[in-house]
């Protein structure tokens, strides 16, 4: 009988795993999503994107609820309340990352019809392309328990705040050189903001893997860049 309640809580933690790594993927799709309609102007594409934030929503709450489940049944200890409490951490973050997606999306249909230049948008493309490989390298490390993968991302969130900057800095040079630029850049600073936050929850995630691994935490005293702050 002890051997049957321990085989079955084995399989609740794996499904709970699971659950994470469904609501990963949904997360990585609603990022390039949106930054794909971003670039493309695409609104169809943001509306899609805008109604597919509430799956990852519903995802969340059933994890949670899953969770607290287990936790009043079970009583984890140790290792196994580490993983349950993990997996509860780094599926609000991925909700929060579906968040930042719809956001993007929404200023993209605020964008709509004064997007002219493209060449504006480049530095958030390659922002997101770095967000994004952060995200989808501590998504498997989650799945691995690769703790050197989990250092790497938590000590590259700085590229991502570096160029945040450099992109303040020359949106910011567009707007004072055209007024009619003004809007526009606007839209693509908040963007830039929404993805470097993305950046910042994947570091979130790369913590509590490391937590749940090793029962560690990581060290806080890496170097920080100075961010610009936006507020909407």
């Amino acid at each position: 009988m002890k051997d049957h309640i321990v085989t079955s809580f084995g399989e609740e933690l794996k499904d709970l795993a699971a659950r994470v790594v469904e609501m990963g993927g949904l997360a990585e799709t609603l990022v390039k999503d949106s930054v794909s309609g971003l670039l493309r102007a695409d609104s169809e594409l943001a509306r899609r994107t805008i109604a597919a934030d509430k799956r990852l929503d519903e995802m969340q709450n059933q994890l949670e609820e899953q969770c607290i489940s287990v936790i009043a049944r079970r009583q984890p200890m140790a290792s196994d309340l580490r993983e349950v409490i993990a997996a509860m951490r780094i599926s609000n973050d991925l909700e929060r990352i579906g968040d930042m997606a719809k956001n993007i999306s929404k200023r993209t249909l605020a964008i709509e019809g004064s997007f002219s230049c493209k060449q504006l948008a480049l530095g958030v493309e390659h922002m997101s392309d770095l967000a994004l490989e952060q995200l989808k390298a501590v998504l498997d490390a989650y799945t691995s328990g690769d703790l050197e993968v989990v250092s790497l991302v938590h000590n590259r969130d700085n590229e991502i705040d570096a160029l945040y900057n450099s992109i303040f800095r020359q949106l910011l040079t567009y707007m004072m050189e055209d007024p009619r630029n003004i809007t526009m850049c606007a839209h693509l600073l908040f963007c830039a903001k929404n993805i470097e936050r993305i950046g910042d929850h994947a570091t979130n995630i790369a913590e509590n893997i490391y937590y749940m691994v090793s029962g560690n935490h990581l060290p806080m005293d890496r170097p920080k860049v100075e961010e610009i702050e936006i507020s909407e």
